[in-house]
């Protein structure tokens, strides 16, 4: 199953993007990024389930970053090899290993460990991720562009006023 995004306007954005330095323009683009995931964020910690056992830390784990753990980052690179972004944001939550099992459950399947030999009947998937984007990715996107023009506008103003200062 796959999803489609159309954008437009970005191609605009990144023109006035590039009337930066590449340090401004990076970070601008953190910072609308981190603004526009936040409502993502939230859903998803909204819809993370809750309850008396492990999975207490999954949405207290949710968080927008730049940064991967270990694992993810490995997987990531593997993943888009061949892609550079020049700003990547991550939304989901951290390397909790019940939050795999959380969203898509588990097959039924004979246990190792302590309980080695015994049959665990599975878990229901409990969606909390997909959700979040299936309702929110559009509004995401429409966040992102109006955070971006803004952003750009105010780093193009410092520019000039930085500028303007340095030459007396």
């Amino acid at each position: 199953m796959g999803t489609s995004v159309k954008l437009s306007g970005f191609r605009e954005l990144e023109r006035e993007l590039q009337k930066l330095s590449k340090s401004a323009g990076k970070a601008t683009l953190r910072r609308s990024l981190k603004k526009a995931a936040k409502p993502m964020a939230e859903a998803m910690r909204d819809r993370a389930p809750w309850g008396d056992t492990a999975s207490d830390d999954l949405a207290e784990s949710i968080a927008i970053s730049t940064k991967l753990s270990k694992r993810q980052a490995s997987r990531h690179r593997r993943m888009f090899r061949n892609n550079r972004a020049s700003v990547e944001m991550f939304v989901g939550p951290g390397p909790l290993p019940q939050a795999i099992y959380t969203e898509f459950g588990t097959a039924p399947h004979i246990n190792k460990g302590k309980y080695a030999g015994s049959q665990h009947p599975g878990t229901a998937p409990q969606p909390y991720v997909r959700p979040a984007w299936d309702g929110g990715h559009d509004a995401l996107l429409r966040r992102l562009k109006e955070d971006l023009w803004v952003e750009i506008r105010k780093s193009i103003k410092r520019a000039e006023a930085r500028a303007a200062k340095a030459k007396g």
